[in-house]
């Protein structure tokens, strides 16, 4: 069963890698960017291809989507460069093709705050897609750069697969209606995407859980099939949002980046000020069986969980990362 991650930001490690070939893993979208400019973005790219020279052996640049069937083979992990935020591209449209051929492949246009894109899922009101952003819709349709909207706020998400070519992607969160975390999603942005062609990857972060670290793998499962219902089977997949051996400072450059002087504590509560426990079911990249297991307790057929888990994220990145 191919397993595909849409999104994790990990401290990588030998043991953290080995850790996800171990989980049957195949391929992860990585977070390359936050807040950084284009020279910040390119040095991350530069430590990122260190890493390929150290562990060539059990990691690989993803360019095309064959590329995973490729390390699925070789018994390696695909490595898919992404963006959480526009700021890679400062103000410069000419950034969209020169990231993209740096391996880029997958772009949020805002990240919670309002950007020259897009407004974020934070701020109290949306103005959605600016100028400039409907001309990096253009762009990144045209060079084959996916554009991702988990962190952006709903009339922005809305506008934004409208005016895409092609279907876009919220890589790494759940539906509002079972958990209201401000990243979640409506079902009338649920239902959009899923029209659209568009992927819904879901989130195990825990304060976009049910319950939080205490929601069950039951409840979770439940509510993967009630998405399949809503968005259709083929409109689905894995999203983690795994965050792995890093400290509290780096939660606060999440959150923070340059923009303010204080911590930004994300959804509102000083007691968000750390890390949120893992529930006991994905604990890391070892615990994907775990989900796959879940579904088939709630009775998903095989060829189903396999689209989920992730046939379906194949399948969008083949018709998404080759050039129109």
């Amino acid at each position: 069963m191919l397993i595909i991650d849409a999104l994790q930001y990990v401290n990588w490690t030998r043991a953290l890698f080995e850790e996800a070939k171990a989980g049957g893993v195949n391929a992860i979208h990585v977070t390359i960017a936050y807040w950084e400019n284009t020279r910040d973005a390119l040095e991350n790219i530069g430590d990122w291809r260190q890493r390929f020279r150290d562990h060539e052996d059990i990691i690989m640049p993803v360019h095309k989507a064959s590329d995973i069937l490729d390390a699925q083979k070789l018994g390696k992990i695909g490595i898919i460069f992404g963006f959480q935020n526009c700021s890679p591209i400062e103000d410069d449209l000419r950034m969209v093709e020169t990231l993209y051929d740096q391996g880029v492949r997958i772009m949020q246009l805002t990240y919670n705050n309002q950007s020259l894109l897009a407004t974020g899922c934070y701020e109290e009101g949306d103005s959605g897609v600016t100028r400039f952003g409907r001309e990096v819709i253009k762009e990144m349709n045209r060079v084959g750069m996916v554009i991702d909207m988990s962190h952006s706020a709903e009339h922005s998400t809305l506008q934004t697969i409208e005016l895409s070519q092609r279907p876009i992607a919220i890589t790494h969160a759940n539906p509002s209606r079972w958990h209201e975390a401000l990243r979640n999603k409506s079902d009338d942005v649920l239902k959009a995407l899923g029209q659209s062609g568009g992927m819904l990857g879901f989130s195990m972060y825990p304060f976009h859980l049910n319950d939080g670290p205490d929601c069950s793998l039951d409840d979770f499962c439940g509510m993967i099939m009630d998405t399949a219902e809503l968005m259709g089977i083929d409109n689905i997949g894995i999203g983690s949002d795994l965050c792995q051996n890093w400290g509290y400072e780096t939660l606060e450059w999440m959150r923070s980046g340059k923009w303010t002087f204080k911590p930004d504590y994300g959804e509102g509560s000083a007691s968000n000020a750390d890390w949120p426990r893992q529930p006991d079911w994905f604990e890391s990249s070892k615990d994907f069986g775990n989900i796959a297991e879940g579904l088939s307790d709630k009775g998903m057929a095989q060829r189903d969980i396999e689209k989920v888990m992730g046939g379906n994220w194949y399948r969008f990145f083949e018709a998404s990362f080759e050039p129109l």
